[in-house]
């Protein structure tokens, strides 16, 4: 029988070492490969999937990241809450490079990604908060006693890349009153909700955009450098957030977000 987990983890570098000792599963789903074989072991007691969300090579660029095929993978093995760990920049002073942002919104500013599961038949999901409630609870928590000072809310603002923006741009995006941006937040957040998952994000700030301060803009190697500093910090919230979570879901309007609705395809 294959191996199956009741939490996923998508994360990106310095989370290929999450598990100690770990089994692999490739698993095939009706849109595409998922970006690698998910591999399933134990963190705080439970069984937990983690797939590396830019493959082990970082071989997929953001807009390229089979998100479809990456959510169902982790559902059909499974899997019923999603922790997403990421890597952001800030658009507001107030929060500087190396702060824990668990994001309460979301904007989408992509074009062209393929973020719906239903295709075939008009099917619409609530979305007007697009993360789990309480996994953001457990999570804020977690990080509060693991000596995080967190943000408790803020708004992602998610671009195709794989460029950074313009000065004008991220000026624009924080008159908005949108705090933080990122290239990987959506579909993610989307397609977990149409497959009535709990997806709960990490939003780790490693740089202030372009259009925040004077300087040369942010660049690719001191997005890198921060996260690569916070990143062992950041594996051991993951795990006290796991911890926390506890064995039934409590919060029906993410594992309820599909009743009543007539689906075009069975899902795993």
């Amino acid at each position: 029988m294959a191996p199956r987990a009741d939490v996923g983890v998508i994360g990106g570098s310095g989370f290929y070492e999450f598990f100690t000792d770990a089994e692999e599963v490739e698993v095939t789903t009706p849109f595409g490969e998922p970006s690698e074989k998910i591999a399933i072991g134990e963190v705080a007691g439970k069984r937990v999937a983690f797939l590396p969300r830019h493959g082990r090579d970082h071989r997929f660029p953001a807009h390229k990241i089979p998100y479809r095929a990456n959510l169902w993978a982790l559902r059909s093995v499974g899997v019923r809450r999603v922790i997403a760990p990421t890597a952001v920049g800030s658009l507001t002073q107030s929060y500087g490079p190396g702060t824990l942002v668990v994001p309460d919104q979301l904007v989408d500013r992509t074009r062209g990604r393929a973020q719906t599961f239903y295709d075939s038949r008009a099917v619409h999901v609530a979305f007007a908060d697009p993360y789990c409630p309480s996994g953001r609870a457990h999570a804020i928590n977690a990080a509060r006693q693991a000596g995080w000072v967190p943000a408790g809310s803020g708004t992602l603002v998610v671009i195709d890349g794989p460029r950074f923006s313009t000065r004008a741009e991220s000026k624009w995006y924080a008159d908005q009153g949108w705090t933080l941006i990122g290239m990987t937040g959506h579909p993610e957040a989307v397609l977990a909700r149409e497959l009535a998952l709990c997806y709960t994000p990490l939003a780790l700030i490693t740089d202030t955009d372009a259009g925040i301060v004077e300087g040369e803009g942010v660049t690719q190697a001191e997005v890198f450098e921060v996260f690569g500093k916070n990143v062992a910090r950041l594996r051991e919230l993951v795990a006290k957030v796991i911890e926390a979570f506890p064995g039934e879901r409590e919060d029906d309007r993410c594992a309820h977000a599909l009743d009543g609705i007539d689906l075009p395809l069975e899902l795993p």
